[in-house]
């Protein structure tokens, strides 16, 4: 049975944490997204959020996002540098990748569907909506974690991940467009009182009428090998059931 609805529903916005090789949990989502007909005209993420959610700006089908997701290796994106100045990897190949995976290197503008990377301006030290422009360059600038990858320049800006500012983009969504938003934030029960930003934020998500917050639950699983792809797959498609499910019945509440 085809899902009840096909098109692309351009004031629901995704937003995509990030949280390295966590972020194939948000595989899992974007399938049970696909399964129920929901399709947000809008995705933003962050960091491996930014790398998922332009994979499905750009049309690709969650099924073949997992098995990108299953085959991925850290060299796809870095690689030693030659002259480690800003980062020991060099992150270039981010650009190779995106070109085998959708033949070209596109500019953000032109993508099916409306897409933004979150990234810090290392100057100022605040978030920076990347809209526009060539994909990998906002991919790169996204992922760049300080003293691993290196920031990328564009015009005054110095751009790196965009975790450092907020690692959970709701805010770019808005700006967007969207007026109501998935977002799924990479949880992990060890959080501590130095993530205490992060949980105040959550908490505002939560009591959010317009927010769905799928908190996929990360304890025990590898967050810098693959090793738990498919375990993180798997917990992002049962948060992902868990939240719609809930988000559903109160809204049925709601009219009654």
């Amino acid at each position: 049975m085809p899902p009840p609805e096909t098109v692309d529903d351009a004031s629901l916005g995704l937003a995509l944490s990030g949280g390295g090789a966590f972020g194939a949990a948000h595989v899992g989502v974007l399938q049970v997204l696909a399964e129920r007909g929901i399709r947000p005209g809008i995705a933003v993420g962050t960091s491996s959020g930014a790398l998922v959610a332009a994979a499905y700006a750009a049309g690709v089908e969650p099924d073949a996002i997992e098995r990108a997701a299953r085959a991925f290796r850290w060299r796809h994106i870095a690689r030693w540098s030659g002259t480690p100045r800003w980062g020991l990897l060099d992150t270039a190949a981010v650009t190779d990748a995106v070109r085998a995976a959708l033949g070209t290197d596109p500019l953000i503008e032109n993508l099916p569907r409306r897409f933004a990377a979150y990234a810090t301006d290392l100057r100022t030290r605040r978030g920076v909506i990347l809209d526009h422009g060539r994909l990998s360059v906002a991919l790169r600038s996204s992922i760049a974690v300080p003293g691993l990858l290196p920031p990328v320049r564009r015009g005054s800006l110095l751009l790196a991940d965009g975790g450092m500012v907020d690692n959970v983009p709701a805010s770019a969504a808005r700006a967007l467009g969207a007026s109501r938003i998935i977002v799924v934030r990479l949880h992990a029960k060890w959080e501590n009182v130095r993530m205490m930003r992060t949980v105040t934020r959550t908490a505002d998500l939560i009591a959010d009428p317009s927010v769905v917050l799928i908190q996929p639950e990360m304890q025990h699983m590898a967050q810098w090998t693959m090793s738990d792809v498919p375990r993180l797959i798997l917990e992002g498609r049962r948060a992902a059931e868990t939240a719609l499910d809930a988000a559903a019945l109160r809204e049925r509440s709601a009219e009654r």
